[in-house]
């Protein structure tokens, strides 16, 4: 089984991206605290949602000083939309520490950038590489299915996180890392999607062990797996997620920090969920509550 992609297969993969790669806002930067803060909301979020979100928090917070003194309230306001709000406080943690420990530098090792708040060895891979040139494989969810598919042959989650870190390190270009990250993610959210990937469109098709089993089969085909009886998801208006992103809505909006009253109902939710719901953001840091009503509550302000 091959541990990377050859040579021709790098050269027409980056040959691809410059004719096809998405133009996002964040890609024409090379700041690397500009770069940091767009792979920590490109966690769990669509690209789509990010470019949007990034231009304006780049905007409010244009540097790692501006950043590590601004309020926590500030952050999250400039935050909204994104979801997964705690990302929002890591990353203000992150430029304090890099602000105290790193004379205001973003590192470029991974080890160091791993110590971040909030950043996991994806994001610290993908901010050295792209910010920094370094020649290391950053494997997110895409990029993990096209050197699997491609390496491989097959969507069997069997090949180790070791063994796919590995075959990503040794697949980098070595001359354009940044680009090869890129490409490779474009590559997986455009062309080698979850399902129907369109194999005739990709450019290492003629490298790729899935494509070649999909072409000789007629058409893509998937390994098989074990039936399993899902239980009914509840709709997510009812989960405590969407009640937490309501509650930090309705604070965002007291642009003055005032105290606001949360009193439900929510949705769906009741009182009890919604005192639930401040004491976990309390306990995250997100929101501070009145000491005398636990259902006034403001967006944490250190």
């Amino acid at each position: 089984m091959p541990r990377s992609l050859p040579t021709d297969a790098r050269d027409a993969v980056l040959a691809w991206y410059d004719d096809h790669g998405r133009a996002l806002a964040f890609r024409s930067t090379r700041d690397p605290y500009a770069i940091l803060v767009s792979e920590v909301m490109a966690q769990q979020t669509q690209v789509g949602r990010v470019v949007e979100a990034w231009s304006r928090f780049i905007t409010q917070f244009p540097t790692v000083d501006a950043l590590a003194a601004a309020t926590p309230a500030a952050v999250l306001r400039a935050w909204q939309g994104m979801g997964y709000d705690r990302r929002a406080l890591n990353l203000r943690r992150a430029a304090q520490a890099i602000r105290d420990e790193h004379g205001g530098r973003v590192p470029d090792d991974v080890e160091t950038l791993e110590r971040l708040p909030g950043v996991g060895p994806y994001s610290a891979r993908a901010v050295a590489a792209i910010a920094y040139g370094r020649p290391l494989g950053a494997v997110d969810t895409n990029i993990r299915r096209v050197l699997r598919r491609a390496l491989t042959g097959s969507d069997d989650k069997a090949p180790a996180r070791a063994w796919i870190q590995a075959a990503a390190d040794a697949s980098v270009d070595r001359a354009r890392p940044a680009a090869w990250t890129h490409a490779l993610m474009d590559i997986g959210a455009t062309i080698c999607r979850p399902t129907n990937p369109a194999c005739a469109t990709c450019p290492i098709a003629s490298w790729c062990r899935f494509a070649s089993v999909a072409t000789s089969a007629g058409r893509v085909t998937r390994p098989a797996c074990r039936s399993r009886t899902r239980r009914p998801q509840p709709a997510f208006t009812a989960t405590t997620r969407w009640l937490r992103g309501r509650i930090l809505d309705r604070l965002r909006a007291a642009i003055d920090g005032s105290w606001t009253s949360v009193a439900g109902p929510v949705g769906e939710h009741d009182a009890s969920a919604i005192t639930a719901a401040l004491r976990a953001l309390e306990h995250d840091g997100l929101v501070e509550l009145h000491p005398k009503d636990p259902l006034l509550a403001r967006l944490a302000t250190i």
